[in-house]
């Protein structure tokens, strides 16, 4: 079921591990860390940026490869290393000045859950904890890091009459 809040997102911000990734951390023996993400959840963002819908990553860890991956995907809004997920979501929205309600968030633990309260589209992936799926609006089919993303991408887009236009370039 299409979630009405999502016609109203002006700004979804994303947990990283078990939402962008699979929730795996990759550890060499030198301590450098591996994620894998998903090409098509890329694709579904970079759509999703273009319709006019901002783009955030708000992780509790910090990786080197995470940056590398906003970089890669022209998102400007990425912040690591965050104790406080719904301070970081407030001072966003502040700083885009836009209410709560034009916001989703997207995660996976409770450690998401302040910040997907506060926004108005609360969205969580299968393989969380039920505590978080009971909370979300809406639950993804796909697992976090194997399409999760970019069912949302197309959810929002879908919601807000800016899918065919994302796609039509494809299509010719």
């Amino acid at each position: 079921m299409l979630p009405a809040q999502a016609q109203s997102v002006r700004l979804i911000a994303f947990d990283v591990d078990g939402v962008m990734t699979d929730g795996g951390l990759y550890l060499s023996d030198s301590g450098e860390e591996f994620k894998r993400f998903n090409s098509l959840d890329g694709q579904g963002l970079k759509m999703l940026k273009a319709s006019g819908v901002e783009l955030a990553f708000i992780s509790g860890r910090t990786s080197r490869c995470v940056e590398l991956r906003a970089h890669n995907l022209g998102i400007t809004h990425l912040y690591q290393g965050v104790n406080d997920k719904l301070d970081t979501m407030q001072k966003l929205l502040a700083r885009l000045q836009l209410p709560p309600a034009a916001a989703a968030f997207m995660g996976d633990d409770v450690v998401d859950l302040p910040v997907m309260r506060h926004a108005g589209l609360s969205i969580s992936v299968p393989d969380a904890p039920q505590v978080v799926r009971d909370r979300a609006h809406y639950v993804t089919m796909r697992s976090g890091g194997h399409g999760a993303v970019r069912e949302v991408c197309e959810l929002l887009m879908s919601a807000q009459g800016t899918l065919a236009s994302q796609l039509a370039p494809y299509l010719k």
